[in-house]
């Protein structure tokens, strides 16, 4: 064996083990890291297919809700089901013009088949007066209809009864079921307003 070899040999033998990379504080971070991502992934699946939360950014639903109050939204309750009638929905905004919306927070009050009218300033539903506890006025914004529900679609208005309160289905027309997101279950935000939908 010659001498370079004999070296060469040595070092090998008499170099410090590292042992593995992840050691002490590089491991309890990297553990927290691979905690954090898959927490972020479950959040946002669980986000997409879910649960939104979502802000009440006007007045068309008062007095059941108030701006800037947050919404958890149930997104697979139509999943597995359809809209009733007093659901409180997030839909895709159907309108056109300057004043359209991504989103709108509206009331479902007629089915598909059912005949909807509204006239001195209460609302008719299949021939007979409709009692709505969520109200605080009557419908001030003039008659409307008779309509039918085409089937699969729903007619939504907002809580607020004033003039001008609610773009709802008598502006847009009734909502294809598609349009609508999910199901507003309880206000979250503030903490004092909390409540179930």
């Amino acid at each position: 064996m010659t001498q370079e070899t004999e070296t060469l040999s040595s070092a090998r033998r008499t170099k410090p083990d590292r042992g593995p990379w992840l050691t002490g504080w590089r491991k309890e971070l990297w553990d927290w890291a691979k905690a954090l991502i898959v927490a972020a992934v479950v959040v946002l699946l669980l986000r997409a297919y879910v649960f939104q939360l979502s802000t009440v950014k006007m007045h068309s639903m008062q007095p059941t809700l108030q701006e800037k109050e947050w919404l958890f939204v149930n997104k697979i309750s139509y999943e597995f089901g359809h809209p009733e009638r007093g659901d409180v929905v997030i839909l895709k905004d159907p309108s056109d013009g300057a004043d359209r919306k991504d989103y709108l927070v509206k009331r479902i009050v007629g089915m598909p088949g059912d005949k909807l009218e509204i006239r001195s300033g209460q609302l008719y539903l299949n021939g007979e007066l409709t009692v709505e506890p969520y109200t605080d006025s009557a419908i001030e914004d003039g008659d409307f209809g008779p309509t039918q529900v085409s089937p699969g679609h729903y007619f939504v208005m907002g809580d607020n009864r004033h003039a001008g309160g609610s773009k709802d289905s008598r502006a847009f027309k009734e909502v294809p079921e598609d349009m609508i997101i999910g199901k507003a279950e309880a206000v979250i935000w503030p903490i004092v307003r909390w409540t179930k939908l």
